[in-house]
């Protein structure tokens, strides 16, 4: 009797330990600190396929330009032509695992396709429409 109450009790307990964030979890909230709100993976796709001329090539270029429009395959840089691994966690369960390189390909790959870095507002959407992929 008095293991099972121990048994019970371990389960209880651990069931009161919150899991851990993922890290897009946690720049999400990072973006809510910075002003954003109410992600929308629908307004992420929209800003992914958003179309922007390059002003050092006058190419229209979007996220989808490099990345493929299935983000369950490989994509290849436009300019480099280097193989770019699928973006989509489903099919490679590195992708969204590490806030810093997230937070890193977020500011190159902005300034690279619209010439600016990402709103808080921006990342989230995106990010969120990564998510479902």
């Amino acid at each position: 009797m008095k293991s099972e109450i121990l048994s019970l009790m371990i389960v209880l307990a651990l069931g009161a330990i919150p899991a851990h964030a993922s890290p897009a979890d946690d720049l999400l909230d990072l973006y809510i600190s910075e002003g954003a709100s109410g992600f929308d993976a629908e307004r992420g796709k929209a800003k992914w396929f958003e179309k922007h001329i390059r002003k050092d090539s006058g190419k229209e270029v979007d996220c989808a330009t490099c990345h493929g429009t299935e983000l369950s395959k490989q994509g290849s840089h436009a300019r480099t032509g280097k193989v770019i691994e699928p973006l989509a966690p489903s099919a490679n369960a590195e992708r969204l695992t590490d806030t810093a390189k997230i937070e890193k390909w977020f500011k190159r790959n902005c300034k690279w396709t619209w010439g600016r870095e990402c709103s808080p507002q921006e990342k989230g959407d995106i990010l969120t429409f990564l998510r479902t992929q």
